[in-house]
């Protein structure tokens, strides 16, 4: 080895150098690190050197140029990525997840909107509007009945077919009145017919009417007129 650096001399060893910084310094040689308790701000870290030959070294703290939330970052250079507040695959499996929430949604909206028209349909025939009346007529055979025989007059009462009660009397023209009479009509059917026997006796002519008193639903009368005739 040669230079200006280079010690004079035989006992000079590169040998010797290695193995002073894995045994540590000679024999007889005094280390002292002393630490002195001061503030951190102020913390110094002083070596005495065990001979004059080495320097001592202090560490002086670095303030840090910024705090973010309880992370300090120290000096220049690149400033670590702060992690994302939640996963990104969350956030991507987000939105089909909500899609295919919104399809659900819709089909049962679906389902219950069909659903519901049904049973609106269903109560609506069970409890909407009763029986209505359109029509009343009253009829017998024109020639009238023979002797000693009845008379068949019919009514014909054409509704709105629903479902219902009609409650009804008849009168004869003889003077003589029947007391309520109910006929009840079932769904769909659309017309009711009501009979009276009205029975005659002996000889020689009677003319007759016979009429028809709706007193629910509403109130209707029909009429119907004939002769009774028994000629010996």
């Amino acid at each position: 080895m040669s230079g200006s650096g280079a010690p004079e001399g035989d006992d000079y060893s590169a040998t010797v150098l290695g193995s002073h910084w894995f045994s540590g310094p000679p024999a007889g040689a005094e280390a002292v690190t002393a630490v002195q308790p001061t503030p951190p701000e102020e913390a110094v870290t002083a070596i005495q050197p065990s001979t004059p030959a080495e320097s001592v070294t202090a560490v002086q703290p670095v303030a840090p140029d910024r705090v973010e939330g309880s992370v300090l970052r120290f000096g220049p250079g690149v400033t670590a990525a702060m992690p994302a507040p939640f996963p990104l695959d969350a956030v991507m499996a987000a939105a089909p997840n909500r899609r295919r929430r919104l399809a659900g949604l819709r089909r049962y909206a679906l389902a219950a909107l069909v659903l519901a028209a049904v049973l609106a349909y269903l109560g609506w025939q069970r409890l909407g509007p009763g029986i209505e009346v359109r029509d009343v007529a009253v009829s017998t055979d024109p020639k009238g009945p023979a002797c000693d025989s009845a008379a068949d007059v019919v009514a014909v009462v054409a509704t709105n077919g629903r479902p219902g009660v009609l409650t009804y009397r008849w009168v004869r023209s003889d003077g003589t009145r029947s007391e309520q009479l109910t006929e009840r009509v079932p769904r769909g059917q659309r017309e009711a017919r009501l009979h009276l026997l009205w029975t005659f006796r002996g000889t020689g002519s009677f003319p007759a009417k016979a009429e028809l008193q709706l007193v629910s639903p509403g109130q209707r009368t029909a009429a119907v007129d004939f002769t009774y005739r028994c000629v010996p």
